[in-house]
């Protein structure tokens, strides 16, 4: 072979080679463009776009008066594309960059206008698509961080990317925040209204889609949303602001005197069930509390003498006793232990009188002996009463009541009954044993506390709650009110009533029930006595209910009576309640004018309209003069000093300084002042006419 054949075969070998190449390559390309082409395109948009949740804007709770306990706010987190939008060509980006650095400068005051330049010029140098500017910025700041140059440049060609989060905050703070609750991811529990009704304030989330760019950054490809987030509905508690503080003021104050390790008080309307406040409270440091555990609802422990009532009850319904029976107190010997009184006292009173001072060996020895050959009877009462089953709240972990039966393992025939009739060897929360007293002011009728009044969505209620009925009556008429009677000299009766110097109040009616209740040690029991749980439970105005309330404090250093440490908290909450209250039935005040205080009220210089308005509060009736200067009734009406003369001195006799002052300033004239207290003189007699500044002379004393 010639070697030019050779190195034509050669050639054409070569090129046939490169046209098969150049064959299977167009052949791969048309199958991963035609057959292939959906599954790439799909990977591709899968791995540089997505679509983001965006959380809804949480619903408010807010208090029976309409006050937001609960909101979320919106803060922004501000970014900037430095190659994109309007600024893609260099003119426009330098000719504002420093304009803009000089702004952000001034206005966040966290960086100088030199550092903001350069590092708005090296963003942009780099190409940064993404740059992060400031996060927590408010709606108010953004609506003036929009003006700034560069970032007023039209809607769709900003620069300036704006991402949303929702920041849950409670306007009055601490005040009822364990009920309110809270929304955290890594807390599996609900907590709170927050963590119950979360189906209804979280909304529903919405979408947008994201572009991942250079740095694995993902930039939102558009500026509103493609599924917008729906917001979500309020909730309307039943909690009330002003008690709520109250409550909180009132049992902090105590934990602090007491050095107690924990406290709890729950505030409830009879009728509705609706608690108005509730507060809970545990020691963190010395004379430091805060709130970590709802006790109200979660806290079950031996209720103690509080329980007595339930005791009673059940001896009044089964005619065991009546509150004329005489019984011996002090002391009384069971199997393995003597039951004696706080102050052993060994005498003979009435049941009343023993319910009153609360006797432990009276109803101890009434219940054993009235039951001992059909244990169970006692028990069947506590059963029929529901004190053995949840009550279903609307807001999660309510505590399991415990209360045995003969047929529990841990029933001792001797001991058992004899302790349960004054409130040990049992597990009851405080507003499990605050609903049985409600129940009793309620006329027997026992109903669920209730925590949320209403759903709204949008301002429109799409679902309402009432408080459920547990029993319709718990006792006969008869023995309601008998029970009411003990309870009510628990707090009157100034020999017998364990509550009447501390809670008794002589302008308004409480019934109630001390308890002091040994603590149980864990495994040691109940032989440590230095723990002891302090209780006072009942309602106001007795004679006509309208609020129940129960007052928990344990551990208390010191006095740990029921109602030494949780009685002056119980009367606080009790007063402030029944002065803000003007609903409750007060006995009006009568204003009566005898003929040495003939002289009824003065008004100084204002508008007859607020004047008429005060006066028709107090049930007085001011006359006037035609030509609005004094005038006085000569029918027990009122003397009214209404308005000066226009352009004459005014007189601000009787007034205070800043009244005076207000009075003469407005009127034009300079003012000197002589002595304290209210003006007695003034240099120039009111209805005077002297000029404009001149000076007067105010004596106060």
């Amino acid at each position: 072979m010639s070697i030019r054949t050779n190195i034509l075969l050669r050639v054409y070998l070569a090129f046939g080679l490169i046209v098969l190449f150049a064959g299977a390559v167009m052949v791969q390309l048309c199958r991963v463009q035609f057959l292939q082409g959906k599954k790439w395109t799909a990977m591709q948009d899968s791995i540089s776009v997505r679509y983001k949740d965006i959380e809804a804007s949480r619903g408010n709770i807010f208090a029976i008066d309409g006050s937001m306990l609960a909101t979320s706010v919106p803060e922004y987190e501000l970014h900037m594309d430095m190659v994109g939008g309007a600024i893609a060509e260099d003119k426009v980006f330098y000719g504002k960059v420093d304009s803009l650095a000089m702004k952000l400068s001034s206005f966040f005051g966290d960086k100088s206008f030199r550092d903001y330049s350069r590092i708005l010029r090296n963003a942009r140098r780099d190409k940064v698509r993404y740059l992060l500017l400031k996060r927590n910025v408010s709606f108010q700041d953004l609506k003036k961080i929009k003006k700034f140059p560069l970032f007023s440049m039209g809607h769709y060609g900003s620069c300036l990317i704006v991402i949303t989060n929702n920041k849950r905050i409670l306007p009055y703070k601490s005040l009822a925040a364990r009920t309110i609750g809270y929304k955290n991811e890594n807390v599996k529990n609900p907590v709170g209204l927050e963590g119950a009704y979360a189906s209804f304030i979280n909304g529903e989330t919405g979408k947008r889609l994201e572009q991942r760019i250079v740095g694995n950054v993902w930039k939102p490809v558009n500026d509103d949303f493609e599924i917008a987030p729906k917001e979500g509905a309020d909730i309307i508690s039943t909690l009330d602001v002003n008690f709520q503080d109250v409550a909180q003021s009132a049992l902090l104050k105590q934990l602090a005197i007491s050095d107690a390790d924990h406290g709890a008080v729950i505030l409830m309307e009879v009728k509705t069930g609706e608690v108005r406040a509730v507060a809970n409270f545990t020691k963190v440091a010395p004379g430091q509390y805060k709130e970590k555990f709802n006790y109200a609802i979660a806290g079950n422990q031996d209720p103690g003498s509080t329980f007595k009532l339930a005791s009673y009850m059940a001896l009044l319904e089964d005619h065991k006793i009546d509150t004329n029976t005489l019984i011996g107190t002090g002391y009384y010997q069971i199997p393995g232990k003597l039951i004696k009184d706080s102050h052993p006292k060994i005498q003979t009173i009435t049941a009343k009188q023993a319910f009153e001072e609360s006797s432990n060996a009276a109803i101890a020895k009434m219940v054993n002996t009235s039951y001992a050959n059909d244990q169970s009877k006692f028990t069947d009462h506590l059963y029929d009463w529901h004190l053995n089953e949840k009550m279903g709240l609307q807001i999660p972990g309510e505590a399991q009541p415990v209360i045995k039966n003969p047929k529990n393992r841990s029933w001792n025939k001797n001991m058992t009954l004899p302790q349960m009739a004054y409130g040990y060897e049992m597990q009851l929360t405080p507003l499990k044993m605050l609903s049985f007293y409600n129940a009793v002011a309620n006329n027997g009728k026992y109903i669920a506390p209730i925590f949320v009044r209403e759903i709204r969505r949008l301002g429109n209620p799409i679902q309402q709650f009432e408080a459920r009925v547990i029993n319709e009556k718990i006792c006969s008429d008869n023995t309601l009110r008998k029970i009411k009677k003990m309870l009510e000299g628990v707090v009157d009766d100034k020999k017998f009533g364990s509550g009447y110097h501390v809670i008794h109040n002589p302008l308004y009616k409480i019934a109630g029930k001390t308890g002091t209740a040994q603590v149980a040690d864990g495994n040691r029991g109940y032989k440590v006595k230095s723990q002891y749980q302090a209780s006072f439970v009942g309602y106001f105005p007795a004679d006509n209910p309208k609020y129940s309330m129960i007052v928990v404090i344990n551990d208390p250093k010191g006095a740990y009576y029921g109602a030494l440490v949780s009685g002056p908290v119980f009367r606080e909450i009790a007063d402030k309640v029944y002065s803000i209250d003007l609903d409750i039935n007060q006995t009006e005040t009568n204003l009566h004018f005898t003929d040495n205080i003939r002289k009824t009220p003065k008004t100084k210089t204002g508008q007859q309209k607020a004047v008429q308005e005060v006066y028709s509060k107090f049930g007085l009736k001011p006359l006037y003069a035609k030509n609005k200067e004094a005038a006085i009734d000569s029918n027990d009406g009122i003397e009214s000093e209404t308005a000066a003369k226009k352009g004459a001195v005014p007189s601000t006799l009787g007034m205070g300084l800043r009244d005076a002052l207000f009075i003469m300033g407005n009127s034009g004239y300079k003012v000197s002042v002589i002595g304290s207290g209210t003006v007695i003189r003034q240099s120039v007699d009111a209805g005077s006419m002297i000029p404009k500044g001149s000076k007067i002379v105010l004596e106060l004393e």
